[in-house]
């Protein structure tokens, strides 16, 4: 017996409601609504293999209406991935089961990338098709793939997704088609009680080629697939659909966006949809053609295999896409240290952050750097990273323009997709603007850098709109994420050191202010790396210590010695990394904080992290002002005399 398009079509979204029903929680009108769409995709375009799903040059599907995850866990169990079973959509949304609410990365292999929070699993796609281009420059023979993204209305009405779609269209990335499941349903009732934009209009503006299909007629969907592939420009192909499709009492309506249909209503739509079948049931001959389909790519994979190992790249193809670092990578570091050591440099940290960054960038030919349009302030820009533009590919440098939030989910798709390792600078207060994909860098513990510049009042007459006050903190609440303040120069190369070496996110805190260089001896051991060390003891009986990160330390190595000539032994701990310092063993925090039940800490920020190992705390503990970063240190009392008074009245 022949399969035809319902038949497969129905399979998903039987699967669907079936695994939603049993979990008596969930999301079925989105897979009822777009599987029309879902199956062209799938059985004709995308290019991928179930039993290979990481293949490097695969085609991507992202599934940025993450709320939608039935389908595509329908879709893996159909298209015959090793590692989904039946079992597994029974178990949808339970404890410990792979098929997640939202999908989540690193639960199966064929999701790309963990989606729920709406838009940016668009911003996500932009930042594979990038990676892709970027890719097929260098390997033209081995990389050639497109990034396809599935988007809701929700998607595009978060602010990220404008600015995900103006860079796309703005580099030109003709790989990635967004497909529109243009049902006009969102929680609250129809669209248009919010928003009553034309998404044609608005892609076409932003450079790219974008038109209306009806979302349930296959020939029409397959014939835009065929038209957004050939395009020069990104696709916005609008899919007009209606939200739980077959369904007789909830099609076209709310109701059916965040609950199950309900026992009787799932029977009624099986009725419409000719499936009758018993719940997580599909005919072998539908299974079978599905299971076809996920081998349908299998010639193109091993002409790939083919290119691949009679390649000349093979070894650094391979490579990079391990995530592994070149060998020489760390050439020149030691004597750059040997340097900073030899010299005692006052430098900003941001500025000394930009020096290292030229060896880095020389050895370690994935490194991709960029900015939010502070790229002088940032100083993320080396000699090795030309700028990349619409027209040329073969530089490693993004001008990501004054986009912060989609900057953030434009390296988290760079970091899934391999191949490369992302960082970009904006100022730490502007930390705000993309904490959400910063957050899910951290979620799915990917290696992306973030450069956080001008890190506190000592920015100065900027004021208090550019100082950041409370972001340190926020930011060492993210689980995953290694947040660093190095003290100077030194700690600064052993911040870049461990992001580098990290399979997990770093945010490097940095000022704008020169700050002298603290370290007086070279070490071939990484001390920031534990998050706290010992940077001066006393030579007298130790009865304080005094923590500090960055700029501060300074100030605290002042007040050591203005209590050293009142005989007050006062020990100085640098903790460029509190996380980190808090993953070391209760011997080692012992050992570098002392034996002293007097210890106060000192940044120029609203900190509660330090509480944890100080009794004491000096800090911000109100928004800044416009001034001279000398006068504002001296206003709002963070400064050695501070220090000296506290711990004398102690």
């Amino acid at each position: 017996m022949s399969v035809n398009h319902q038949q497969l079509a129905a399979a998903i979204r039987a699967l669907s409601i079936d695994a939603v029903e049993q979990a008596n929680s969930g999301h079925p009108g989105m897979p009822l609504g777009i599987a029309d769409v879902a199956t062209v995709l799938f059985k004709d375009f995308l290019k991928f293999s179930s039993t290979n799903p990481s293949w490097p040059d695969r085609d991507r599907f992202i599934l940025s209406a993450g709320h939608g995850s039935m389908l595509l866990y329908s879709l893996l169990y159909l298209t015959g991935h090793q590692d989904i079973t039946l079992d597994d959509l029974k178990n949808f949304r339970q404890l410990g089961a792979k098929t997640a609410g939202h999908p989540e990365v690193e639960m199966l292999e064929a999701i790309e990338t963990t989606t729920g929070p709406l838009g940016q699993g668009i911003a996500n796609a932009v930042g594979f098709a990038f990676a892709e281009k970027l890719l097929s420059n260098r390997f033209p023979d081995l990389v050639d793939h497109h990034t396809y993204a599935l988007v809701g209305d929700g998607c595009l009405m978060e602010g990220i997704s404008q600015e995900a779609i103006s860079f796309a269209g703005h580099y030109k990335l003709n790989k990635l088609i967004v497909l529109f499941d243009d049902n006009n349903i969102c929680i609250d009732g129809e669209v248009g009680m919010a928003t009553s934009e034309d998404h044609l209009a608005r892609f076409k503006a932003c450079n790219w080629a974008a038109e209306r299909v009806d979302g349930h007629d296959p020939e029409a969907i397959a014939a835009a697939l065929s038209r957004a592939k050939k395009s020069d420009k990104p696709s916005l192909i609008a899919c007009k659909t209606t939200i739980a499709f077959g369904s007789p009492n909830k099609a076209g309506s709310s109701a059916s966006h965040g609950a199950p249909l309900g026992k009787e209503e799932v029977e009624l739509t099986k009725q419409s949809l000719n499936w009758p079948h018993a719940p997580f049931t599909v005919p072998q001959e539908i299974l079978a053609e599905w299971q076809q389909a996920g081998q349908r790519s299998e010639a193109d994979l091993l002409a790939w295999q083919k290119k691949l190992a009679a390649s000349p790249k093979r070894e650094e193809f391979e490579r990079l896409m391990s995530g592994a670092l070149p060998e020489n990578w760390l050439a020149e570091v030691a004597a750059y240290q040997e340097k900073l050591v030899a010299e005692q440099p006052s430098v900003a940290t941001r500025k000394a952050s930009g020096n290292i960054l030229e060896l880095f960038t020389k050895n370690i030919p994935e490194l991709i750097g960029g900015s939010a349009d502070l790229t002088g302030s940032n100083n993320t820009k080396t000699k090795e990273t030309a700028a990349i533009t619409p027209d040329d590919f073969s530089g490693r440098y993004v001008h990501y323009g004054i986009r912060e939030h989609a900057m953030g989910a434009i390296m988290n798709g760079l970091a899934l997709h391999k191949g490369v390792i992302p960082y970009s600078g904006t100022f730490l207060v502007f930390s705000d603007y993309l904490k959400p994909a910063l957050r899910l860098s951290a979620l799915m513990e990917q290696r992306v850098i973030y450069v956080f510049t001008h890190d506190s009042i000592g920015l100065g007459e900027d004021g208090p709109t550019h100082q950041p006050i409370e972001h340190l903190d926020a930011l060492r609440l993210v689980p995953n994420l290694t947040v660093f303040r190095p003290a100077d120069a030194y700690e600064t190369v052993e911040a870049w050191q461990y992001a580098l070496s990290s399979h997990k996110p770093t945010a490097l805190s940095l000022t704008r202010q020169n700050i002298p260089t603290v370290t007086k001896e070279f070490r071939t051991e990484n001390y920031s790396s534990k998050g706290g060390y010992i940077v001066s003891d006393t030579e007298i009986a130790q009865q304080a210590t005094i923590i500090a990160s960055g700029s501060e330390v300074q100030i605290a190595l002042e007040a050591q010695q203005i209590l050293a000539e009142q005989n007050i032994g006062v020990r100085v701990v640098s903790m460029p990394s509190i996380s980190l310092f808090e993953q070391q063993d209760k011997n080692y925090q012992n050992e570098i904080l002392g034996d002293v039940d007097k210890i106060i800490a000192i940044e120029a920020s609203n900190s509660h992290n330090y509480y944890k190992f100080a009794q004491k705390f000096i800090g911000m503990q109100s928004f800044g002002a416009s001034a001279k970063a000398v006068d504002l240190y001296e206003h709002f009392e963070i400064t050695s005399s501070k220090l000296v008074a506290e711990i004398l009245n102690w």
